[in-house]
């Protein structure tokens, strides 16, 4: 199985280092009986330890090379349920054995590492935590605070939904091949409620989006066609301030603000 070597195309780096391994079992703790959903299982590195410890297992694989041997080497150790698709198309509330709610683990193919988060979070009901290993710099905006400069949008969606942890980082030469960035595990677990009271999703992530794609801007100014500089400061918010320094909040108290004035025309 070791002979099978990665896929540039679908950006495979193949975790090979036991002691990272390890670390991210002990994030994980898995428990017998638990309904583990891996993304990505490659050659097995995780999914072989997490199989001997739960003695079941579901894991979503693209690669069609990889199917066939991964369920040989599982066979003795435990239940591998592996189902060949595209995480993207795949319905986590339809997937035997439909438990209420699923752990999703996986090291995330670093070109698809935020649309599967966004797809993720949309079905969030169905998910009780996620441990994810991705590159480091996502890591960091998932996590970043106000006034960082790895804050923004996915910063905002993912901190909405989720409490996210930044657990360890991981070299490249922990994987094959050794990718060219630093990795990060991530773990996210959705709350019961948003974190910000939020009128219109929609509204949200275009206030998000706008105060984003340029981030340098004062809000009176990326904002100028919603409303002026006094409507900005009856919300709280400084209309000199920039988007990196506006917290989720605030955020919320602009689309929402936007949102009802819009209802109103």
């Amino acid at each position: 199985m070791t002979s099978i070597r990665a896929d540039k195309r679908l950006g495979q780096h193949f975790l090979r280092d036991e002691s990272a391994i390890h670390r991210l079992l002990a994030a994980i703790h898995p428990q017998p009986g638990e309904a583990l959903l891996e993304i990505g299982p490659g050659l097995g590195a995780l999914t072989l330890p997490l199989l001997r410890e739960t003695g079941q297992l579901t894991a979503i694989e693209y690669d069609t090379r990889l199917i066939a041997p991964l369920t040989t080497r599982a066979a003795s150790l435990g239940e591998l349920h592996l189902i060949h698709a595209d995480i993207l198309d795949v319905d986590l509330g339809a997937i035997p054995p439909q438990p209420e709610r699923w752990r999703l683990v996986g090291n995330l193919p670093y070109n698809l590492s935020s649309p599967i988060l966004f797809h993720c979070l949309a079905q969030r009901q169905h998910i009780h935590d996620m441990h994810y290993m991705l590159q480091k710099e996502v890591v960091d905006r998932i996590t970043a605070a106000p006034g960082s400069k790895t804050y923004g949008r996915l910063s905002l969606m993912a901190q909405l939904w989720c409490e996210t942890t930044a657990l360890f980082d991981i070299p490249p030469d922990a994987f094959d091949p050794p990718p060219k960035v630093d990795s990060a595990v991530v773990r996210l677990v959705p709350r019961p409620a948003p974190a910000w009271q939020i009128d219109d999703l929609a509204t949200f992530d275009e206030t998000v989006r706008l105060a984003f794609a340029q981030r340098r801007k004062m809000l009176r100014k990326t904002f100028a066609h919603w409303m002026n500089a006094a409507a900005l400061e009856a919300l709280d918010i400084d209309p000199t301030a920039r988007a990196e320094t506006l917290d989720g909040a605030a955020f919320a108290r602009l689309a929402n603000a936007h949102y009802q004035q819009e209802r109103q025309q």
